[in-house]
């Protein structure tokens, strides 16, 4: 290693110590197991904590770098680093990690101890595919983070599970072949793997990135539309962004309830960062022209995900569609190529994990009580299960977008970023807003209220200590991030602006650029990039 520590090191490897320790262990002793496994994903989170000191406040480029020589040839480096963006989902996958672990403590009773190693696996290729900064590495924890899914869904899921695994398999490896591709025509033509080159303790390595920007390999509008396409499916499938979506609800309804958490609260991020961390400061012209043809997708995506949840039967699946509705709008954020929409975008991330999350996590408690996820068989459950059905209150008013709750912050950027943008899209995509408080709120009227339809829900027990203790700090989560934004805003502006001045290069928003004759180029190289949009001191990110 040539600096900054081994920090990042830790963090990926760090629960893979703790898998091997699991399968040094007897199969039976459960509750050892289940012990084991949360020290190892409470320690990690703690480990994580240590980043937000590790990149301070206002940095843009890569904090922590790791790098060392790895596969001589072809040149593959092992090269790390963290930036403003990554540091929050890593955190994110490190806090849910125990949550998940726990919502699993007592209705996980097979095979316990491969289950708790396939989620502390799952959890190395998460963390690695956020702190990589070699095409070839990340690609590696991409496919690693795959197979453990798999397992989870598959072995541990419900009566349709083998072909949901199945399903969510074969559409992951066929944008994965798509990126590989990509990666490998990169390497050919620059003869590297490394995303951003590393120049430091006498090493010098160039980055794909670097050589692009700098105008060293220059492509052809046809090849840089091609490439982008490749690296956009394998994301866009990972998001899942309309109409690439189809294999999401049958993962999310066959999964356990510890699968659908991390599936929906950091998987579906690795597509969405893989957007904003390859796609755009690689391909920039490429990615001004597919615009319009991604703004309209999310846009679908928003109003078809809240269309198909508004009525949907299964409790479950209403929940796995909401999550194509709220990703849309992250998209839309991230492709408005505007610093508030971008940082809207990263916060939506956080805030989906953590309300879509506790969601998940409510509709696993009310299976372990029905063993059934169909809306019509519940009903009235606010009088046997006043605590739960409180929960479920303040998490459904989070997803939909209530001011002082973290699922307003995310949003509210997002949309006011892209008004800036084309004040149509913003339009069209507040309709799924408004959808998403009908379904959600319309769901919970049909769930908690009313009659009691089916005589068994008298007598089911209301919220554990085990439980309360979940949902308390999921709440607490959800209340802290909706009332100290700034926190994180101001934490990720210099690294979306980062992602802004490469896509941008000596270019004004679209916005505020006059229009150009016919025949003629722009000149708007002195235009600020910040003219007539609000200031982001207001929003909280000096």
């Amino acid at each position: 290693m040539l600096s900054g520590g081994h920090l990042l090191s830790v963090l990926i490897f760090f629960p893979a110590v703790g898998a091997v320790a699991l399968m040094l262990l007897r199969g039976d002793d459960h509750n050892f197991i289940r012990s084991i496994t949360m020290v190892v994903a409470v320690a990690e989170f703690l480990f994580s904590l240590i980043l937000l000191r590790g990149v301070p406040i206002g940095s843009s480029g890569y904090q922590l770098e790791e790098f060392a020589k790895w596969i001589p040839a072809p040149p593959i480096h092992y090269h790390l680093g963290v930036d403003g963006i990554s540091m929050f989902l890593v955190i994110l996958t490190t806090f849910l990690t125990p949550i998940s672990v726990l919502a699993s403590w007592n209705s996980i009773q097979h095979r316990v101890k491969e289950f708790f190693v396939m989620l502390l696996m799952l959890e190395v290729g998460v963390v690695g595919v956020f702190l990589s900064l070699d095409m070839f590495l990340f690609f590696l924890f991409w496919e690693l983070m795959l197979i453990p899914m798999a397992f989870l869904i598959g072995i541990w899921g419900h009566d349709r599970r083998v072909y949901a695994a199945v399903k969510f398999v074969l559409y992951t490896m066929a944008g994965s072949i798509l990126m590989l591709v990509g990666i490998i025509w990169l390497y050919n033509a620059t003869g590297t793997f490394d995303l951003v080159g590393f120049h430091s303790g006498g090493v010098d390595v160039s980055g794909v990135q670097e050589l692009l920007s700098s105008g060293a390999l220059v492509l052809e509008p046809r090849t840089e539309m091609l490439l982008f396409m490749a690296f956009f499916v394998a994301f866009a499938i990972k998001v899942p962004l309309f109409p690439l979506h189809t294999w999401l609800p049958d993962a999310h309804v066959e999964a356990p309830t510890a699968g659908s958490v991390m599936l929906a609260g950091v998987l579906l991020k690795l597509g969405t960062y893989g957007m904003m961390r390859f796609c755009l400061p690689l391909f920039p012209e490429a990615s001004h022209r597919a615009v319009p043809w991604v703004a309209v997708l999310a846009i679908i995506g928003i109003i078809y995900g809240a269309l198909v949840s508004l009525v949907q039967p299964n409790l479950k699946k209403l929940v796995a569609y909401s999550s194509v509705s709220h990703l849309g709008f992250v998209v839309l954020g991230i492709f408005a190529f505007h610093n508030i929409s971008m940082q809207g975008a990263v916060y939506q991330m956080l805030a989906h994990g953590i309300s879509t999350g506790a969601l998940f996590l409510l509709v696993g408690m009310l299976y372990d009580r029905r063993h059934t996820f169909e809306i019509s068989e519940f009903g009235g459950l606010s009088t046997p299960l006043p605590k739960l059905a409180a929960f479920f209150l303040f998490v459904a008013l989070s997803s939909l977008g209530l001011p002082m709750l973290n699922g307003f912050v995310g949003e509210f950027l997002i949309l006011l970023g892209t008004y800036q943008r084309h004040w149509g899209w913003a339009a069209w995509a507040a309709l799924g807003v408004i959808l998403s408080a009908c379904y959600l709120l319309w769901s919970y009227q049909r769930v908690f209220f009313g009659e009691i339809t089916r005589e068994k829900n008298r007598t089911l027990p209301d919220a554990s200590v085990r439980e309360k203790l979940i949902l308390a700090r999921m709440a607490v989560v959800t209340l802290w991030m909706g009332m100290d934004s700034s926190f994180i805003t101001r934490r990720t502006a210099a690294a979306t602006q980062t992602v802004m001045d490469q896509v941008e290069p000596q270019r004004a928003y679209e916005a505020t650029a006059p229009v150009a004759p016919t025949g003629s180029q722009p000149q708007v190289k002195n235009v600020s990039p910040h003219a007539g949009t609000i200031s982001m001191e207001r929003l909280g990110t000096r």
